[in-house]
């Protein structure tokens, strides 16, 4: 095998390989005489189909199958002899098919940054602490409660707390919304599901009194001929209801799985499933307080431009799901929106990789059926769902990197400059808090 490389750019390599034919050639006979042995053709019995038929049949197509495992393979021998990484699939252009006693092609891809030795004893890292304590499972508890409320119809005017259904229209200048009629609509009095400036307008009406007032709608509004514009609105309410807050009793604790039906059984079931659910926060905040000073740290760091474009397209296509399954089945995404939190992610994947290499971190075996048992205990059957992963290498592969993804985190997290932020379990469960 001969094997040249050109450096076109900082990360991209030209890889040109000549192979001799007589591989290729060994692996046509020998297809082509496994077909003739299986192979069944009209007019012929099992394994009596003369070599020509099979050749004039299936020569083509077995040629090109052979000759895409030779160069796949001497791709792979080529990179592994000049000590190269490529970064992503290359783009692998066939220059001489065997004819000529040649295979040769030209492979065109980009390689893995070099990474020195990263130290990370300078990184200021705040691990976020926190526990569950009494009054988390108490406000959990009554959100649960709230979540299983039930609604009766009222007579007195609406007030905070109650759900309200409401008709109405919108008109503008130039539009009405709807073109006729009235739009049906309800919402909870202190939820922010409408705009504030409606809301403050349904309190304190009952069922079939009107209001007429204007309302400026934002310039991001979902409908486009209302956004960032004066409306005028008209509004009925139908029907005002009060909530009723169900009991905390057996029957409402059987509900949610806990057999025994006891309060005490059921504040530990509570305290279990938010104890997991701080767990996955902490990690969380964790991750993103390590990787953006890791990131900071190495800001001159370059990534291969076709990592960045697969990464970016990735997020593209997963947005466009997130957006067909909610209901718009023709979203389209332009993959250049993500590139900036493609640069992030590829970056800080490269940067994790290499600290688990510099230093040795291997897959926690334990942390890994720990993670895979707390994924399967917040469906129905956990059982079902670790056999799942176990029979799927897609989704258990995941599952590894994101693994050790977490121990480099922890890892880097008690080798640099670490502070404790104690926080309160509602403020952990805030996206935003501090």
């Amino acid at each position: 095998m001969q094997v040249s490389v050109e450096n076109v750019g900082k990360f991209e390599r030209k890889l040109t390989v000549r192979l001799p034919a007589d591989g290729l050639q060994t692996q046509v006979s020998a297809r082509l005489r496994e077909l003739g042995r299986t192979v069944r053709l009209a007019g012929f019995r099992p394994g009596k189909v003369p070599p020509k038929v099979i050749e004039q049949r299936f020569g083509a197509q077995v040629r090109a199958e052979a000759l895409g495992e030779v160069i796949r393979n001497g791709f792979t021998e080529a990179v592994q002899q000049e000590k190269l990484r490529p970064s992503v699939a290359p783009s692998i252009e066939a220059t001489s098919t065997g004819e000529d006693g040649e295979v040769s092609f030209v492979a065109t891809f980009e390689v893995m940054p070099e990474i020195g030795q990263i130290d990370v004893s300078g990184l200021k890292v705040r691990r976020p602490m926190s526990a569950v304590a009494e009054a988390d499972v108490d406000r959990m508890i009554e959100t649960l409660r709230l979540q299983r409320r039930t609604w009766a119809p009222v007579e007195r005017t609406a007030q905070t707390g109650d759900m309200v259904m409401f008709e109405s229209h919108a008109s503008t200048d130039a539009d009405r919304v709807p073109a006729e009629g009235n739009e049906r609509s309800g919402t909870i009095l202190g939820s922010g599901a409408v705009l504030p400036a409606l809301e403050e307008k349904l309190v304190g009406l009952s069922a079939d009194q009107e209001s007429d007032f204007s309302v400026d709608f934002p310039e991001d509004y979902r409908v486009s001929a209302l956004a960032g514009k004066s409306v005028n609105m008209h509004l009925r309410v139908v029907r005002v209801s009060e909530p009723s807050l169900p009991e905390v009793d057996v029957e409402f604790i059987q509900g949610f799985g806990v057999s025994e039906g006891d309060i005490e059984s059921f504040r530990r079931e509570v305290q279990a499933n938010l104890q997991r659910e701080l767990k996955g926060a902490l990690m969380a905040r964790l991750k993103s307080e390590v990787v953006d000073k890791l990131l900071a740290a190495h800001s001159e760091f370059d990534v291969p431009a076709r990592m960045i474009d697969a990464e970016a397209a990735s997020l593209a296509r997963q947005s466009e799901q997130q957006a067909r399954d909610q209901g718009n089945p023709s979203a389209q995404a332009d993959s250049g929106a993500f590139a900036e939190v493609a640069r992030r992610r590829v970056t800080a994947a490269l940067l994790l990789g290499e600290l688990a290499r510099q230093n040795d971190i291997r897959l926690d075996s334990r942390r890994l059926g720990e993670t895979l048992d707390m994924i399967a205990s917040t469906y129905e059957d956990p059982q079902e769902v670790v056999e799942l992963y176990r029979r799927e290498p897609q989704l258990m592969q995941g599952l590894q990197n994101r693994v050790i993804e977490d121990q480099v985190i922890d890892w880097i997290a008690d080798h640099a400059e670490l502070t404790e932020q104690n926080l309160e379990f509602k403020d952990v469960m805030q996206p935003n808090a501090v």
